[in-house]
């Protein structure tokens, strides 16, 4: 990796099968966010969603904000709100007092919108989305860091003398990361920006049908034409990820959730195919092997982030998705499994412990010479007063 310390962090978008209830659903993933706070991850992204019946988050400030009071150290991102939908200035003004609200612990997270059925919903054209998003998210910025009014009559909003009465808790903005997809759209606009990303796909970069390396000298050919700096610390890879303490057991937790997931929610619901065979029993194994899901042990995540590292050239945190592929409890403890045996690896937290140990080893042999001449000294020593 390019930076001492890599972050981790958890991608809800969130995925909750049909018939489970809604309201119990959004409390397990307030209790996620919970969970890996205590664990030391780093962030947490929410992602904004009106229609398919599985993501049913549809404002991530207001969950954000709860989140927030449940919560000590973990930062919380949107991821991501999408623009489109919304006049920026009540973006603008959403973000900025939950930003107050939590000290500083919010990232900015935007994208076009998450599914066109939400787009088609709201009557509006797909095509005009990606558009729309780079448009609000320049006069966002403009709103947060700009004192002047600023009027602006667009074909779809309108802002006359514009001004937010509460300026960011973080300056000049809250950090702002860009969706970025499989084209280079979300990659040129973080350039632009001189933002971070959320790279959405990386999963299928494993395969080997997505070059990461690309990716990211989008975003630094447009940073360079529009005069700002990208940073690869900011720029954030999301892959599926189960970890049990072995590969089989990691795949039996979740052979039924995760095949149900890519029938029902990937093929049916959202009519993108399935990329194995099946059949349904031998999904997660044939996605695992594909190179789709990491499902298998800790040190089988450590060799898919290393691999990661490599073909990026180097990124700052890498986000797992938020599924229940498996039971609660399973998905609480692969968490659990990540924080005490993944991060350590990339966060060099082990190697003051490491080279401690190796010192006193090495001289293991001196230090029994000398603690039994220390016990033979005292045994000898007359009594007190003797």
């Amino acid at each position: 990796m390019n930076h001492a310390r890599l972050g981790f962090g958890l991608f809800l978008a969130p995925f909750h099968a049909l018939g489970d209830s809604p309201t119990l659903a959004l409390e397990r993933d307030l209790e996620l966010i919970g969970w890996t706070d205590r664990l030391g991850y780093d962030e947490a992204w929410v992602g904004e969603h009106h229609t398919s019946g599985w993501e049913t988050i549809a404002s991530p400030e207001l969950f954000l904000a709860v989140a927030a009071e449940r919560t000590r150290h973990i930062r919380l991102g949107t991821g991501a709100i999408s623009l489109p939908y919304h006049h920026p200035l009540m973006v603008a003004d959403r973000v900025i007092l939950l930003d107050h609200l939590t000290r500083g612990r919010i990232n900015f997270g935007v994208g076009p919108g998450g599914h066109i059925s939400d787009a088609l919903m709201l009557g509006l054209d797909p095509a005009v989305l990606r558009d729309r998003m780079a448009e609000a998210i320049r006069v966002i910025v403009r709103l947060m860091t700009e004192p002047e009014p600023l009027t602006v009559r667009s074909e779809w909003f309108t802002l006359v003398d514009a001004v937010v009465q509460l300026r960011p808790y973080q300056r000049p903005t809250p950090p702002i990361a860009v969706t970025s997809m499989e084209s280079p759209a979300g990659m040129r606009l973080a350039g632009e920006l001189g933002a971070g990303v959320l790279s959405l796909t990386v999963a299928k970069a494993t395969g080997g049908s997505m070059d990461l390396r690309r990716q990211w000298a989008e975003a630094e050919h447009s940073a360079e034409v529009a005069g700002t700096r990208v940073h690869r610390r900011d720029w954030r890879l999301v892959i599926p990820v189960h970890i049990a303490e072995t590969r089989a057991q990691a795949l039996a937790e979740t052979r039924e959730g995760g095949a149900r997931h890519m029938l029902e929610y990937v093929e049916a619901t959202t009519g993108r195919p399935c990329p194995v065979p099946g059949p349904a029993e031998q999904i997660v194994e044939q996605m695992a092997e594909l190179g789709a899901w990491v499902i298998g042990t800790p040190e089988d995540l450590i060799a898919v982030i290393t691999d990661l590292a490599r073909m990026s050239g180097g990124f700052g945190t890498v986000l797992f998705w938020g599924h229940e592929w498996a039971p609660f409890d399973a998905v609480k403890r692969s968490h659990e499994l990540i924080a005490r045996y993944v991060m350590p690896h990339f966060q060099g937290s082990l190697a003051g412990l490491v080279a401690s140990n190796t010192i006193v080893r090495a001289g293991a042999d001196r230090l029994h010479e000398l603690r039994s001449d220390a016990t033979a000294k005292a045994k000898a020593a007359p009594p007190p007063g003797g």
